[in-house]
């Protein structure tokens, strides 16, 4: 699935390509789950790339995952 590709990436330190990876799968209109997004905003703390974690931000709230804990958690690392 896309979301374990991204989880792959990110986990082996390559938070990038796991981006590239998250654009792609919403060029082609996939659908993330909380998993894709949990996994991004780590991803995105670990760069210190607030920019793009709050575009991911968006994108989580927008596909529902407002009150997701996972989610809400990994929103809470990012930001801190």
């Amino acid at each position: 699935s896309w979301t374990a590709l991204i989880e792959g990436y990110a986990q082996q330190g390559l938070v990038e390509e796991a981006l590239k990876l998250y654009w792609q799968m919403q060029r082609k209109c996939i659908k993330p789950n909380n998993i894709t997004f949990v996994t991004l905003l780590k991803a995105c703390g670990s760069l210190s790339s607030l920019e793009q974690g709050k575009v991911i931000h968006a994108h989580a709230m927008e596909g529902g995952f407002e009150s997701d804990i996972f989610v809400g958690n990994s929103l809470i690392d990012m930001y801190a």
